[in-house]
């Protein structure tokens, strides 16, 4: 008893000397072992020089598979063929995909796989999660978030850290927009100020006649010329839009 003891005890040790290893066979026949534990299939996960092949054999190892760490650690690692990580990445929870968008050190492409899963499930997601995704989720995630149909989401989505005026003029233009969307842009304190922001709620059908007319007050005649030609505002508030910019003193641009 006391020798199966002492054998079981070296097991770990063995497998912490053979993920150090530089060569190859060393490496693999580490990733393949059974006896290999959680702790020690991260550590050889941190080694960036890992070749693809110890991180398949290690895919292959259920024994270290069944813990999300050493799932995450493999998406995310570099050296992983995307033949691998892709299919993996399919399976990850909804707050595993938002970190890995979230890392400066992951390739733009699964950064972007990850993001399209996650705007994928939007119809899916509980509002909880999208509340959460919105308040903290990559800039497209949040800007998915600008269209859904609660008002708090889109709310969170607004205050984003990683939001850009480029994504919420985009929203405001989609025909899908939804009335809150519009609503809460017209009354935010940051975003209402933007000018490029202000022409895309004046081209929306959505947005009240009380901001139509501040937001139209605030522009240039030449700018307000050339959103009403695309606008898709009611007739009767494009004419009287149009009698406003009659009414400026001559010469005022």
């Amino acid at each position: 008893m006391k020798a199966h003891s002492n054998s079981s005890a070296g097991e770990p040790a063995v497998l912490a000397e053979l993920i150090q290893q530089h060569s190859l066979d060393p490496l693999r026949k580490a990733a393949r072992d059974l006896r290999l534990t959680e702790d020690l299939a991260l550590a050889l996960l941190e080694r960036r020089d890992l070749p693809h092949q110890v991180i398949e054999d290690l895919t292959k190892n259920m024994a270290v598979m069944k813990h999300r760490r050493v799932i995450n650690a493999v998406v995310i690692h570099p050296r992983t063929p995307r033949h691998v990580s892709l299919p993996i990445a399919r399976r990850l929870y909804n707050f595993e995909l938002m970190q890995i968008t979230l890392l400066p050190t992951v390739t733009a492409d699964l950064k972007m796989f990850a993001e399209e899963q996650l705007i994928n499930r939007v119809e899916t997601i509980s509002a909880g999660e999208r509340l959460a995704l919105a308040k903290r989720g990559s800039t497209r995630i949040a800007a998915a978030l600008l269209l859904d149909a609660e008002a708090r989401v889109i709310e969170a989505a607004l205050h984003n850290p990683y939001m850009t005026e480029r994504w919420i003029v985009k929203a405001a233009l989609d025909d899908d927009a939804p009335q809150a969307l519009i609503d809460a842009l017209c009354r935010d304190s940051k975003w209402s100020l933007r000018r490029e922001v202000r022409a895309a709620l004046l081209r929306n059908e959505k947005t009240p006649l009380a901001r139509v007319v501040a937001f139209a007050e605030s522009m240039s005649s030449m700018a307000l010329r050339e959103i009403l030609l695309h606008s898709r505002l009611p007739r009767n508030v494009k004419e009287y839009l149009q009698k406003i910019l009659e009414q400026r003193p001559l010469g005022i641009k």
